[in-house]
């Protein structure tokens, strides 16, 4: 499937007034303006209920009832959403007040005239090759005799004019098609924008169901083959704790636990079978203990397919065929770097022969529908999909985003891919299209973990629904955690500068997501700071003398640059760092030196010192299969987290081959090689949870950690970056204010059917109504 078969390409862009609206990336292009600007999930949908009825007045009702259904929004949601767009659209004149009109104790109303821009407009799709072969060539700008060119013209003619017959005997089928499916046509192509084959998320409309309703968190699921039943991870109903296995029809019948884990064990991971007899999954012991297991699907028949004692990161799929598993890289104890499958019936292994480093992490192997393919993530802390024929060979990346990849699943069609992304401040589902290289929002607000059935076209999903917020919390004694900057928003990454004065976070409290500062003791100072749209994946780091910030963002043309901030003088520079993708950048032990994470060429991840007093910038030395780094001033160390492997490295300034050793075995984990601080002299503070105790604290000090400590019993700590007080006494650390997870049920669009199995590739798909 792809992009134009997801979404006509006509019905993505409207043109209001003077701007220019992408509904598919939520962006506003306005006139003058270096970049567009992004609109949040609820702003676009405010936007979509207004554009259908631009002149008209809206409702407050109305806007609560399709934007926030499934909540009792207060009003402020609802003004934050259109104080966001109207900014959105202002010219520096205005404030976006000419674009919607407030009815003072009624609605609102869209004042200026809509558009939808036609398929001229936008790019001409990239055509496959068998589509190449009878499109009409592109003349070269060389000279040719007259009589030539007039012939060459005939025969292009002839062609466009073929091309022509074609387009139109294509749209005839795709009517005649929609008419069989007795779907309702838009009354007008901003209504088709407007609707999009689905329906606004968060309206009652909204094209998929929670199937769950619990304050708990169920999270991965799996589809049986037809997708009449769900199998999830949800809370173990025997009082022990923990999480077990839980099926459930894709209805709202009741769910049933697959099996009672041993007391202290935790079931995890569900894998339908093929022929959806079966369930795999992992069963973690207290002691550390794990075992892959295999059951059939009404609980009984339980087997053991392999062991997994130790490891971090288990991912494993079944063979097309059943008859084994495919496991991604393992570590501990049955320790394997890249991907193998284990035959079931002689527990034999058999390594695939591929391309991988030993930098390299594999995860989430899973084979395409035709069982021609192995598609996985690799190294998922700054992942990207890879894929590699299923008998192995030379692995070829899918994407190019160095993200946070949250899951992944193929599609029926063998030529898409959906997958979870982290987006500024949500996560956010995604379809890939294999062959072109393609990405489509899927319309999906806080969506993650995708499972797709193997037919009967339904999509389950994991729904997490979190607000995070900023917490100063003491390092020692009893002390509660302090909430800082209140707000309805989504906080996080919030680093103290060395002055014990100024801090700085993202959040997407505005309506957009941006980057944050205040002066701590003046809690009126925070404001937003004005032209970085920074990145997610990795926190700013503050200079020694607290004057300037380096902060990773995109520019207007969505490049990674490293930005140097003055935040109380509100200067931002672009910085020329000479690396391909710095993902990110840190100070190192002169104003002069930059450390920076980054991506080459060759696709490696490395951390390099640079040299910045000269130009081009030196590279003064690196280190290769780096995740995240930190200076420590109070040591003149590095220490930094791997891609390959847990624990905590460190270096000396100047990275020299001979000083790098390893100061902690298993802390961090390699899913939370963000959620580490240095917190004082000669000390790191790292993020955990428990079932006891929401959010603790290890600290690990000269090699040695000391004893676990409950920083908050009920909160969960975001893993995206946290950091300390100069002196080592408090931590600054984004927790959940409102946390919880639900499974989401739909189904995919539909292709409209082949009336002529010529031209079945290239007809659109339609989304469904309501699930």
């Amino acid at each position: 499937m792809n992009s134009s078969e997801i979404q006509p390409p006509g019905f993505d862009r409207i043109r209001i007034g003077e701007c220019i609206v992408t509904l598919s990336s939520r962006e506003v292009e306005v006139v003058g303006a270096r970049r567009p600007r992004r609109l949040t999930p609820k702003a676009l949908g405010v936007l979509r209920v207004l554009l259908r009825q631009p002149g008209r007045v809206v409702t407050r009702d109305e806007l609560f009832a399709e934007v926030w259904p499934d909540t009792l929004p207060t009003n402020d949601v609802l003004t934050q959403a259109v104080t966001q767009l109207r900014k959105a659209f202002s010219h520096d004149e205005d404030n976006g007040q000419a674009y919607i009109e407030t009815i003072a104790k009624t609605g609102y109303r869209l004042l200026m005239p809509v558009q939808v821009l036609d398929d001229v407009q936008t790019p001409a799709p990239a055509l496959a090759d068998d589509e190449a072969e009878d499109a009409p060539a592109v003349i070269a700008a060389a000279p040719v005799p007259a009589e030539v060119s007039r012939r060459r013209w005939r025969h292009v003619r002839r062609r466009v004019l073929l091309a022509l017959g074609v387009v139109m005997l294509m749209a005839l089928v795709v009517m005649t098609a929609l008419l069989l499916r007795r779907t309702p046509a838009s009354s007008s192509p901003v209504d088709a924008a407007v609707e999009n084959g689905t329906r606004v998320i968060g309206s009652p409309q909204r094209p998929y169901r929670l199937i769950t309703a619990t304050s708990g968190f169920e999270t991965y699921p799996t589809l049986s083959p037809d997708g009449s039943l769900v199998a999830y991870e949800g809370a173990n109903e025997d009082g022990n704790g923990g999480g077990a296995i839980k099926v459930q029809t894709s209805g709202n019948a009741p769910a049933r636990q697959l099996l009672v884990p041993p007391a202290g064990a935790v079931d995890r991971f569900p894998n339908w079978s093929p022929d959806g007899r079966e369930i795999a999954f992992a069963r973690f012991s207290a002691d550390g203990g794990c075992q892959v297991l295999v059951a059939s699907a009404t609980g009984g028949a339980l087997r053991q397919a392999t062991r997994c004692d130790g490891t971090e990161l288990l991912s494993f799929d079944w063979t097309p065929d059943g008859r084994g598993l495919v496991f991604g890289s393992m570590v501990g104890r049955y320790a394997h770097r890249g991907i193998r499958v284990l035959d079931l019936g002689s527990g034999q292994w058999r390594a695939l022969d591929y391309g991988v480093d030993q930098d390299d992490f594999d995860y989430a192997p899973r084979y395409s529908p035709d069982g021609q393919w192995l598609v996985f993530v690799r190294n998922p802390q700054l992942g990207d999909l890879w894929r590699v024929p299923a008998n192995g060979g030379t692995p070829e990346r899918l994407t190019n985003e160095a993200a946070e990849l949250r899951g992944w699943a193929w599609l029926d069609d063998g030529r898409t891919i959906v997958f979870g992304r982290r987006v500024d401040s949500e996560a956010r589902l995604y379809y890939l299209d294999v062959e072109r290289r393609t990405l489509r929002d899927a319309g999906l607000d806080d969506a993650q973990w995708p499972a797709v059935s193997r037919r009967g076209g339904m999509l389950a999903f994991v729904h997490r629904r979190a607000q995070f917020g900023v917490f100063k919390v003491p390092m020692q004694g009893n002390g509660e955690p302090e909430r800082l900057f209140a707000s309805s928003g989504r906080d996080g990454q919030p680093m103290a500068a060395p002055d014990g004065r100024q801090l700085v976070f993202t959040s997407d409290r505005s309506g957009s997501f941006a980057l944050w500062w205040a002066d701590m003791q003046r809690p009126d100072s925070l404001r937003p700071i004005e032209g970085l749209r920074p990145e997610a994946r990795q926190a700013p780091d503050w200079s020694a003398d607290s004057r300037q910030l380096l902060v990773v963002g995109r520019d207007e043309h969505g490049r990674t640059v490293v930005y140097e901030i003055a935040p109380r003088d509100e200067r931002l520079q672009p910085l020329p760092v000479p690396g391909e993708q710095p993902l990110q950048a840190l100070y190192g032990a002169t104003p002069e030196q930059l450390l920076v994470v980054e991506r080459d060429a060759d696709q490696r991840i490395r951390l390099s010192l640079y040299d910045r007093s000269v130009q081009p910038w030196r590279r003064l030395g690196s280190v290769d299969g780096v995740s995240q780094a930190r200076f420590d001033r109070s040591t003149g160390r590095v220490l930094f987290t791997r891609l390959a492997a847990s624990g905590l490295w460190s270096a000396d300034a100047v990275l020299s081959p001979a000083s790098v050793q390893q100061i902690s075995d298993d802390r961090p984990s390699r899913w939370r090689y963000r959620a580490w601080t240095v917190a004082g002299s000669n000390a790191i503070g790292y993020l955990g949870t428990s079932t006891a105790c929401g959010t603790t604290l290890i600290r690990i000090q000269a090699g040695h950690e000391q004893p676990e400590h409950c920083l908050d019993t009920q909160r969960l700590s975001a893993g995206n970056g946290l950091s300390a007080s100069a002196d080592g006494h408090d931590l600054f650390v984004a927790m959940a204010v409102s946390d919880g997870a639900d499974i989401g049920v739909m189904r995919l669009p539909e292709r409209a059917p082949a009336l002529f199995p010529a031209f079945s590739k290239l007809l659109l798909f339609k989304g469904n109504g309501p699930s």
